[in-house]
């Protein structure tokens, strides 16, 4: 019923997001722009090439990091134990700095770097992290990524104007300009994630309980939480090459979606389609307070997974 409602509700924010810009769509226009040939043609030209992949990308985008913070939680058995604060965003924002200022690149390529520093950061978390349990992980994860964070402002402090400005564009998180080459890898990457998340739900599960417990019933807890992290890192790297580094989406997305519908085990298609919302309900934030500000829809999710963080805090009483 949880992920019935939240579908519903997806599908209606998409549906304004659609509608909403400079050439505002009523219902029967939208309708009309996306099942009719006869449509008028520059509603159709908007919504094909601009308005429906950065609405898809947004989305899938959000999704990925619901997927992926419900993960990571799991793993490091701590609420706290998002990609954006362990670190893993920012060794992916670090891999694109490093294309953008040191060698000119373009978006394929700042993209893929995205991607490739996303999992080289992983990798040092979790070896550094060896052995030191759930809250080893996220102390070291906090570490890396503060050092991260000071090699991304000294970058952008030795740069020119032109690349420190795109390369703070790229770190403010966007979704301006999404194309349908966008959309693509960020489908490719969830549809690969998911069915090998949902198929070690169960296990994941389990090893919330402990590594003892876990593997007297039959789980292998090394091999498991490998699995289980490459699927989270894969699917953040991937959230971020497409859209920028988004803040608190894989954050709050699982543990509103936890809350809603309280499983025995992980929330995964909860949280996955809670981080849609969120991340769409982010980007009509940002446009309907684009006529007092420009507002990056990072900065907007930011300040969203901000408040959430501390009412979380100070709910819980004992941080």
């Amino acid at each position: 019923m949880v992920c019935a409602a939240l579908t519903i509700l997806a599908l209606l924010l998409a549906a304004v997001l659609l509608g909403t810009g400079t050439l505002t769509l009523g219902p029967a226009e939208l309708w009309a722009a996306l099942s009719s040939d006869q449509a008028e043609p520059t509603a159709q030209r908007i919504l094909y090439r601009i308005r429906l992949p950065r609405v898809l990308t947004a989305m899938l985008v959000g999704a990925a990091l619901g997927l992926a913070g419900a993960l990571f939680q799991s793993i490091a058995r701590n609420p706290l134990g998002s990609p954006d604060i362990i670190g893993f965003t920012t060794g992916s924002a670090s891999g694109a700095i490093v294309q953008i200022i040191l060698f000119d690149a373009g978006p394929l390529a700042t993209a893929l770097a995205a991607v490739v520093a996303g999992l080289i950061t992983a990798f040092l978390v979790m070896g550094l992290s060896r052995g030191r349990g759930s809250q080893g992980l996220v102390l070291v994860g906090i570490g890396v990524g503060a050092t991260l964070s000071g090699l991304n402002n000294l970058l952008l402090v030795s740069a020119n104007l032109d690349q420190a400005m795109f390369a703070q564009m790229w770190l403010a998180g966007s979704l301006n300009t999404r194309t349908w080459d966008h959309v693509l890898p960020a489908l490719l990457g969830l549809a690969l994630a998911l069915p090998v998340a949902l198929f070690h739900s169960r296990r994941a599960s389990l090893l919330e309980m402990g590594e003892a417990t876990a593997g007297a019933l039959g789980v292998i807890p090394a091999r498991t939480r490998r699995v289980l992290v490459l699927a989270a890192v894969a699917l953040t790297a991937i959230a971020t090459a497409s859209a920028g580094p988004i803040a608190f989406i894989a954050l709050a997305a699982p543990q509103l979606a936890r809350r809603l519908a309280r499983p025995a085990g992980l929330a995964l298609l909860p949280a996955a389609l809670m981080g849609a919302l969120l991340l769409m309900l982010a980007d009509l934030l940002s446009q309907r307070f684009a006529a007092f500000a420009h507002l990056p829809i990072g900065l907007v999710a930011g300040v969203m997974g901000g408040t959430y963080l501390l009412w979380f805090l100070l709910r819980r009483g004992n941080y």
